[in-house]
């Protein structure tokens, strides 16, 4: 005895219905898992740039306390207003040297 032969004629319809239902279940049920990913996916990220842009703030502010602490040190020896000076100076040297390797990095194209 085939399994044909146990299938009734009229229960094709309804298998080939329960089959369509049940793609379309496995379908949605796939859907749902992939926005489930997206959404943890997109909430770690934000949790972790939020990080990093604290970090950068604070990173910052570390920055000008060191640079307002080379002024003031510098103050006893050359005064306020040279040391304010040299302090910028080195600084915006140290920025236009930056500027200029990020400019030939670019120039230079992926890879380089």
């Amino acid at each position: 005895m085939d399994v044909r032969d146990r299938i009734a004629p009229d229960s094709i319809p309804q298998l080939v219905t329960q089959l369509a239902t049940d793609a379309r279940d496995v379908a949605k049920a796939e859907i749902a898992l992939a926005k489930t990913k997206a959404l943890f996916a997109v909430t770690r990220y934000k949790a972790a740039a939020i990080r990093f842009a604290i970090a950068g703030v604070l990173g910052l502010a570390a920055l000008i306390a060191l640079l307002v602490g080379a002024i003031l040190s510098l103050a006893t020896l050359i005064g306020p207003g040279w040391a304010t000076l040299a302090v910028v100076g080195v600084v915006l040297v140290i920025a236009a040297l930056l500027a200029l390797t990020g400019k030939s990095a670019l120039r230079a194209g992926p890879g380089a």
